[in-house]
């Protein structure tokens, strides 16, 4: 019981399981493949058939599962915005310069002069592997697929469902000739999907690739994997986007660890930061940040800018709707980091970037703060 209902509070187990039921067969096949373990064995975080955490990760802690499972159904906080939420329609993409593109949750793309990275983008109306059940969207996704610019890489930092949608990397792979640049074992959904295997890179911490005019690095994260009953079959990872001119650092899903120092010695500074900063809980303080370990995270690596992403797009912890982002503020002021919060869609000159207006804060059922 602990297991699923702490895979239910990031968009997977309980949902995924009525899923199957609702929906067949494209739900089975929403799960994905199988890696093969021979493939994994060269890396030293997989041992006993499954990927570990340098420090083991505690989550559901023993007696809190009916806790949990009241905070997540009868959670007094307001979840939803009110209203819909603002959106910005596409525009012409610059050919030069660094630029960052939210699109809601993580989903976020990143223009390095002329090469175009795409994180885990879920364009689906749910983060679940059913079309009729699981956490479904609060807001639009802002642009359609084929409104996107040319792609160079399309980078996954976990297969979760809410990182890694199936209906989306197909449409990506019949559409785009980018490459899908994913952790170790992630390349088995992917091929199981009709992506060919030559268009997949699978990568251990510390090892990278180039695309274009970037190397990616995967580095380290404290998470865990798991799109149906099998957990930790593939790895999960933060990733380093760097050109001759600019660096960026993606957070993907993480509890704080001591290594994001590491990775800001060995990889940084960084122009600009993308850090997730929603769906925390006391009941899974390892595998998701706070909003203030968040920034905490950006000093670590020694970002620039800081666009917090992860949260606002869908429903998948007990706090409420705007609560990351008005602590993220309140920790960032403290600590004299600047943030930018783009509306989704929004497209960012990290050189230049808006000033924080609170677009949210009309749309928060718990009242408008006082804007920064």
């Amino acid at each position: 019981m602990r297991v699923g209902l702490g895979l239910a509070a990031v968009g997977l187990g309980v949902t995924a399981t009525t899923g199957v039921v609702a929906a067949g067969s494209g739900v089975v096949t929403a799960l994905g493949g199988r890696p093969d373990p021979d493939r994994l064995r060269t890396s030293p975080r997989y041992r006993d058939g499954a990927f570990h955490n340098p420090r083991p990760a505690h989550w559901v802690p023993r007696g809190s599962t009916l806790d949990l499972l009241r905070d997540m159904v009868a959670a007094r906080r307001a979840r939803r915005p009110i209203g819909a939420v603002p959106l910005v329609a596409p525009d012409t993409a610059p050919e030069r310069g660094l630029h960052l593109t939210w699109y809601g949750h993580a989903s976020s793309l990143v223009q390095l002069d002329d090469t175009r990275v795409l994180f885990d983008p879920v364009f689906s109306d749910r983060a679940s592997p059913s079309r009729l059940v699981g956490p479904k969207r609060l807001h639009p996704v802002p642009h359609r697929l084929d409104e996107l610019p040319r792609l160079d890489a399309v980078v996954i930092s976990h297969d979760h469902y809410d990182h890694l949608d199936m209906t989306t990397v197909r449409e990506l792979a019949r559409t785009s000739e980018a490459v899908f640049v994913v952790p170790l074992g992630v390349r088995a959904h992917l091929c199981a999907w009709g992506v060919p295997g030559e268009r997949v890179t699978e990568l251990d911490w510390g090892h990278g690739t180039r695309v274009g005019g970037v190397w990616l690095t995967a580095t380290p994260a404290r998470h865990f994997s798991g799109r149906a009953f099998a957990r930790n079959t593939t790895l999960w990872a933060s990733w380093v986007v760097a050109s001759a001119r600019h660096r960026v650092f993606y957070s993907g899903d993480t509890g704080y660890i001591d290594g994001f120092t590491d990775i800001g010695r060995e990889h940084g500074p960084f122009d600009a930061t993308l850090i997730q900063v929603g769906a925390y809980a006391e009941s899974w303080p390892d595998i998701h940040m706070t909003p203030e370990q968040g920034v905490a995270t950006h000093r670590d690596v020694r970002g620039g800018l800081l666009v917090p992403v992860h949260w606002g797009t869908f429903t998948l912890a007990p706090h409420g709707w705007a609560e990351p982002i008005e602590r993220v503020l309140r920790a960032a002021d403290e600590h004299g980091v600047p943030v930018a919060v783009p509306r989704p869609g929004e497209r960012i000159d990290v050189t230049a970037p808006p000033p924080v207006r609170g677009w949210w804060r009309p749309h928060s059922p718990d009242g408008a703060s006082t804007p920064r």
